[in-house]
């Protein structure tokens, strides 16, 4: 998981995660990598238009967002 979102920072590519939080909520969330310890993680959350802290070790799924151009033919 943690390499994945080491990819996703070093391609500044936006990750999509299925996030489980301390009271076992799970949210799913859009997010841009900022920073990475050895057990969280700094992020934008799109969901909270705010930065946030999200530990590794809650994070169920990371999907990084693909933007394929379209192109008119």
């Amino acid at each position: 998981m943690k390499e994945q979102l080491i990819k996703a920072m070093q391609r500044n590519q936006l990750v999509d995660l299925m996030y489980i939080s301390k009271s076992g909520e799970i949210s799913k969330r859009r997010v841009k990598v900022i920073k990475i310890t050895s057990d969280s993680f700094q992020a934008y959350c799109f969901l909270k238009n705010a930065k946030r802290t999200f530990i590794l070790d809650n994070v169920l799924a990371a999907i990084p967002v693909m933007h394929r151009e379209r192109e008119v033919i």
